[in-house]
């Protein structure tokens, strides 16, 4: 039997702590003979990122990384490939002090191979195990940034660019790596070099992770003809309108490799969802969501996997088969699928005649339903990036709202990847237009098609997600509530004070600084506070360096100001994006008592209240 409630209230058994109840984040996955390595956040452990290790038949997984120490390189602030490892031998970059450490087999304590003073990342072992290429990032005196390619500890193999990416050896010693400049992101325009001579990219082309093939051949992916195709010494291997690459937010993306044989195994995106790829052919398998492919043996491959009803695991699978054996999970135990609401992929009318893509999640609680007559309110999420995309994995944060009963829609707005170049370029100059159009549309579509209450609709999203979030609530009246996680409010302060790689991002996305200052400022929530008229909470680390703290107080003095009721909650030691688990325990349950304060609705959770100012 169930038991009829308000939406909102119902009692639920995805609760906050079970977001991090021993949950892990996988990461970089590096294979090293039978041996498999990959790289596990652990929010309980402060967010601390261990290299584990499992070899076949030797029982649990063992941690290879020592107590005290943390593989996670802030190059680009981002991160990613944090660490290398051939032969047993462990490379990697230790959060503290940023320095290349190295760790043999038996060693008891890592050695330090660089000097500090400078970031290191995406490392790349030598065949013959005694070089190690790596990006190297230097912050000078002056202020300047420097980025370059070296060989461990110090000697330059390429300079000159903004940026590089991907140092990659072949087997006879060749070394291949990819560039790009100011203002183009790694998702607008690169270049790839092998050994100092340019063999592909330019304006207008992305390329990306650089493949050495069994043969001796160079594979790699390329946007040129409108999707992020596979290209082996510059001929296309596999040419559709799919995607088979992502943007290189982080070091160390894979989302396709090579067996000994040339077999190709890749993952292939397309409408919000993915599928495991041999030679082009779809490999049946229960999961919609691939990374950090690798090679394992001649018929295997390692990934991390998930499904709309599975969080990420580490897997080994048969690439004849499609078997796989599990060897970590992200989070011990599975939910009961009576909790758990699948994605639908849904496409709705947008602006000029376009059209937009979202996932939509319906309440789902086999223990609750709505009453008769009553719609449940509605959660519009807003990604990253922006040039990110919404994942058909299930995502517990999302399964916090609908297993309550209010409804999700996960929208991959103009300017999300999986949907081809031009998709991605709608946002070309309409940041905080086109995304908020798609928000706003997709909320009202479902709302037209009598699956939400359009007047209880909240919006919520994290640093660009934030700041479409802080427009969809200034300049449009459709939203009741909203959060905002380290969102952008100022754009003329986000084009002046954040961080090298992005620095030059909204040149694109919104126009040349300061040519365009008054695109800026036009389009900026702070300078249209009066026109805000929804209730806001406001989450915060306070070492953030790419969206620091200044650009959410401002927003929090012009709603003071307005008298309009806010909260604002700051995390002490959290950065841009939060790892610690008492953080995203407090955030989950704030955010969630919030809308109930403004939406009507009592959570059935003991949640610590949050003070609202103006209320």
């Amino acid at each position: 039997m169930t038991t009829i409630a308000p939406y909102g209230s119902w009692t639920s058994p995805v609760t906050a702590d079970r977001l991090v109840e021993q949950a892990v984040s996988l990461g970089q996955v590096a294979v090293d003979g039978a041996d498999v390595y990959w790289s596990e956040g652990r929010p309980a452990e402060a967010g601390r990122q261990v290299v584990v290790r499992w070899s076949p038949g030797a029982g649990a997984p063992v941690d290879v990384l020592p107590p005290g120490f943390s593989a996670r390189t802030t190059v680009h602030e981002y991160g990613g490939a944090s660490f290398a490892v051939r032969d047993g031998v462990l490379w990697f970059a230790d959060f503290a002090d940023q320095r290349v450490y190295r760790l043999d087999p038996g060693q008891a304590e890592p050695e330090a191979v660089t000097p500090a003073g400078a970031r290191y990342a995406d490392f790349a072992v030598a065949p013959d195990g005694r070089r190690v290429a790596a990006v190297r990032e230097r912050h000078l005196e002056s202020g300047e940034v420097v980025n370059d390619v070296v060989l461990l500890p110090d000697h330059v193999v390429a300079e000159g660019h903004d940026f590089f990416a991907a140092p990659r050896w072949s087997g006879d010693g060749r070394l291949a790596w990819v560039s790009w400049d100011h203002p183009d992101m790694p998702w607008d325009a690169t270049e790839l070099w092998v050994d100092g001579r340019r063999v592909a990219g330019g304006a207008e082309e992305s390329v990306s992770q650089p493949r050495w093939g069994p043969d001796g051949a160079l594979h790699w992916a390329s946007d040129r003809t409108g999707w992020w195709n596979l290209y082996r010494d510059g001929e296309v291997v596999i040419e559709e309108d799919a995607e088979y690459a992502g943007p290189d937010w982080v070091f160390g993306m894979s989302t396709y490799t090579l067996l000994p044989d040339g077999t190709l195994v890749a993952a292939r995106t397309r409408d919000g969802l993915s599928e495991l790829t041999v030679d082009g052919v779809p490999l049946a398998t229960p999961f919609t969501s691939f990374s950090s492919v690798q090679p394992y043996g001649d018929d295997a491959v390692v990934a991390v996997v998930a499904s709309a009803a599975a969080s990420p695991a580490l897997v080994r699978l048969d690439v004849r088969t499609g078997a796989f054996e599990v060897i970590r999970r992200s989070r011990p135990t599975a939910f009961d699928p009576g909790y758990l609401s699948g994605p639908e992929p849904i496409t709705f009318p947008t602006e000029g005649g376009l059209q937009a893509h979202a996932l939509f999640y319906r309440p789902a609680n086999s223990d609750f339903d709505g009453p008769d007559g009553d719609l449940p309110p509605l959660v519009v999420m807003s990604h990253g990036g922006p040039t990110a995309a919404a994942r058909s994995e299930l995502n517990l944060a999302i399964q916090y709202f609908t297993s309550r009963g209010l409804a999700v829609a996960d929208v991959n707005y103009g300017g999300s990847s999986g949907y081809g170049r031009a998709y991605r370029r709608r946002l070309d100059g309409q940041w905080g237009v086109v995304d908020v159009a798609d928000c706003v549309n997709a909320a009202r579509h479902l709302a037209a098609a009598g699956l939400v209450d359009g007047r209880r609709m909240a919006i919520r999203g994290g640093s660009a997600g934030g700041f479409t979030t802080l427009c969809a609530l200034t300049f449009f009246d459709v939203f009741a509530v909203g959060a905002s996680y380290y969102g952008v409010a100022d754009l003329a302060a986000l084009a002046t004070d954040t961080h090298k790689f992005e620095s030059r991002y909204l040149d694109r996305l919104v126009g040349p600084w300061p040519e365009a200052a008054e695109v800026y400022r036009r389009r900026s929530p702070i300078h249209a506070a009066d026109r805000l008229s929804s209730p806001v909470i406001l989450f915060q680390g306070l070492e953030d360096k790419v969206v620091p703290p200044a650009q959410a107080e401002v927003m929090v003095e012009a709603l003071r100001a307005k008298g309009l009721p806010f909260a604002y909650v700051t995390f002490a030691g959290e950065q841009h994006g939060f790892r610690q688990a008492a953080t995203i325990v407090r955030a989950a349950e704030a955010e969630l008592w919030f809308y109930g304060q403004i939406l009507g609705f009592q959570p059935a959770d003991a949640i610590e209240p949050v003070p609202i100012e103006n209320w």
